[in-house]
């Protein structure tokens, strides 16, 4: 049998907080979402001045991030080259902004951030990330 490490909710309060600290210090009004292995929503905090979409797509950033096993920009990346056959798959094809969370070579959650321009979600996203990393 395998064992992988879980988000607890001590790692996903560390996540929020640091990608939401790289929001602030940039002055950018996101949503920030946490999610686990499985894509299924942990946090989500919406900073002020972000719009309501925001909490939507930062969901289905974390999840197409979780369930995928890498970076939405990947998905972005092949559609953008080509791959058409990706915009009909069931994850979001077409934005930066989803990262997943990586221990010991397992993907164990993922954070998602929409509300300002793709490679500044991704910062957010990274910054959350790199908070347990």
């Amino acid at each position: 049998m395998k064992t992988k490490a879980v988000l607890t909710q001590t790692e996903v309060a560390s996540i929020l907080a640091a990608a939401r600290a790289e929001a602030q210090n940039n002055g950018w009004a996101v949503t920030i979402v946490v999610s686990d292995d499985g894509g299924h929503p942990l946090a989500l905090e919406r900073l002020d001045g972000c719009a309501p979409i925001g909490a939507y797509i930062a969901t289905e950033k974390a999840r197409s991030a979780a369930i995928g096993r890498r970076e939405t920009k990947g998905y972005e990346d092949m559609v953008n080259g080509g791959r058409t056959a990706f915009v009909s798959a069931p994850i979001v094809t077409a934005l930066e902004g989803g990262v997943p969370v990586i221990v010991d070579g397992q993907v164990i959650g993922a954070v998602g951030v929409s509300g300002v321009t793709a490679t500044q979600d991704a910062q957010i996203a990274k910054a959350g990330v790199a908070a347990i990393g």
